[in-house]
């Protein structure tokens, strides 16, 4: 039997409960939950394996892509620049890169591509195929292309379009690329265990990620397309919208000859792709969100003043987002932040009170709380139906909560 491993408070012990049987009864194949509480680890667990056949244990110092989280880790190198002086995302994205000025994008806003609200969330022919490494092939079809929608109209999810977009602002701002600049900037200066490509060696201490199959592009709420209005909340009703419209397909393109196991392979792994293949431990994502939460510095090393978190923090756009069927999911500048979401289940993380962080689609959750100074991480290996998706993280996520008061 699959065994928890690793350290946790008495105080939190709910916190070891939950985990313990998530890894025991193995719904989880592998994870990880960290907690900084007031600028202390009181929580640091690990178990499972980091294989679908259960042959490699997952240790302390296993990392696994966490998808979207990467999003919050890239807001925090946004959120430094702005803090440096070296970016103003209230001006146009030509001031910094005068190549997207075209075909409808003129008077897109840096904040736009931060907030989900430039309508460039996918591409117009379809992912381009080629190495996940080349830079170049990625920004200039985002930069020549017209926008699903006229940009700052609506929000739409910009799942792996943003790393891009956002990223190519970092070089042109700082000349570094995002997992330079993180690792130079913050990682390294306060011992995250966090990256944005990975270089070989690393590759060792990597979890496989055991993905569902959605090559169909079927969402389980397609059913809904057929419910008359009549019958629907105004959050149905957008939900309706959203699905009929077909934002979603656009968001989460597929390539041609990828299987669902192209996450695990070295070409992924050595790509940045700001928006979605960060690697890291729980300890180093719940450190990084700790110090966030307790005034942005630790042992004389600030990331940013609490004033420059405050604003990336506050809410620039609420939806309903076209592309995560019509729901209000809230952005800061990069941050998805805390307001509770409509959707069934455990199919969507909990985000709520004042909490700023991300989530990503194989199910792990990392955030802050400056009002409570926590800083919180779970990450898994399996990416669970979408009944389930997130069940551990918002257990875990309720019990601390509850624990907190």
């Amino acid at each position: 039997m699959s065994k928890a491993s690793g350290h946790c408070d008495p105080k939190f012990s709910a916190i070891s409960d939950i985990f313990s049987t998530a890894i025991e009864s193995n719904f989880e194949t592998g994870a990880a939950v960290a907690i900084e509480y007031k600028g202390e680890m009181v929580v640091d667990m690990y178990g499972g394996h980091k294989d679908a056949q259960r042959t490699k244990s997952w240790d302390k110092d296993t990392m696994v892509n966490v998808f979207s989280v990467t999003k919050g880790v890239t807001a925090t190198c946004i959120a430094r620049l702005i803090d440096q002086g070296k970016l103003d995302v209230d001006k146009k994205v030509t001031d910094y890169w005068p190549e997207y000025g075209c075909n409808g994008k003129e008077d897109t806003k840096v904040s736009d591509f931060l907030c989900h609200r430039s309508n460039n969330f996918g591409f117009q022919d379809g992912m381009p195929n080629g190495s996940w490494q080349d830079w170049d092939l990625f920004t200039k079809i985002l930069e020549q292309q017209q926008p699903f929608k006229e940009p700052g109209s609506s929000q739409g999810y910009h799942a792996l379009t943003m790393g891009w977009l956002v990223g190519e602002i970092i070089k042109r701002v700082d000349g570094r690329d995002t997992g330079t600049y993180f690792q130079e900037e913050i990682a390294d200066p306060l011992n995250i265990d966090f990256k944005i490509g990975l270089q070989e060696e690393d590759f060792a201490r990597c979890a496989d990620m055991l993905m569902l199959d959605t090559s169909d592009g079927k969402s389980p709420l397609e059913m809904i397309k057929y419910v008359p209005n009549i019958f629907l909340s105004k959050p149905l009703r957008n939900m309706k919208e959203s699905i009929k419209g077909g934002d979603f397909k656009i968001a989460f393109q597929s390539r041609d000859g990828d299987d669902k196991n192209y996450v695990n392979e070295a070409d992924w792994r050595k790509a940045q792709i700001p928006s979605a293949n960060g690697h890291g431990t729980a300890r180093g994502l719940a450190k990084l969100y700790g110090i966030l939460s307790t005034g942005c510095e630790r042992e004389g090393y600030r990331i940013m003043k609490p004033e420059t978190l405050d604003y990336a923090t506050k809410v620039y756009s609420a939806g309903p987002d076209s592309v995560l069927f019509g729901t209000n999911i809230t952005f800061g500048l990069g941050y998805e932040l805390g307001k509770e979401m409509t959707l069934i289940g455990n199919l969507s993380p909990r985000f709520q009170n004042s909490m700023f962080g991300h989530a990503g689609v194989g199910g792990a959750v990392a955030f802050g709380d400056a009002s409570k100074e926590i800083g919180f991480a779970f990450i898994c290996n399996e990416m669970h139906p979408y009944k389930s998706l997130y069940k551990s993280a918002n257990d875990l996520t309720k019990a601390l909560y509850d624990y907190l008061g």
